[in-house]
């Protein structure tokens, strides 16, 4: 499946319909769910790092559960906007991850989204580093999906 747009992903979401945001790491998957204003982000939860048909079975799941329409994938650019070997491993994963739970998905930059969402529980919630290593991947995604909404609200 091809990957979307902004305005496109936007637009193909029924009126009840959220969008979900992926952080995916090496070991583990971050996931955020909008409200269904699409204007709030808010850290979900994790995934373990599976292989695509589990993960994708657990997603399909949260789709039905959650009424999810379209994924918002975090894709990691290079700090000079280039597209490097990482991003392009998640543009293949995303794509993949979308055929596999037919929904639509886009990419959107999350550089340095893991190390906002770090500082973040380290200044404002002030969490173990024990407690931060179990939510930073769901953090980050929200970080990650909010500035999509953002965005999106800003066109």
């Amino acid at each position: 499946m091809r990957l979307f747009n902004l305005a496109e992903l936007f637009g193909r979401l029924a009126p009840t319909e959220r969008l979900l945001g992926l952080d995916p790491g090496a070991r583990r998957i971050g996931l955020a769910l909008s409200d269904v204003s699409l204007l709030l982000a808010s850290p979900y939860g994790s995934l373990p790092r599976r292989r695509m048909a589990e993960n994708a079975a657990e997603i399909r799941a949260l789709k039905e559960r959650e009424k999810v329409g379209g994924m918002v994938v975090g894709w990691p650019l290079t700090l000079d906007g280039e597209e490097g070997r990482a991003a392009q491993s998640a543009r293949d994963w995303a794509s993949a991850l979308a055929e596999a739970t037919e929904l639509p998905a886009m990419l959107w930059d999350e550089r340095l989204s893991t190390a906002a969402a770090i500082r973040m529980l380290i200044d404002e919630a002030d969490l173990s580093r024990k407690r931060r290593a179990q939510v930073t991947d769901q953090v980050a995604a929200a970080l990650i999906l909010q500035g999509a909404l953002d965005a999106h609200r800003a066109a």
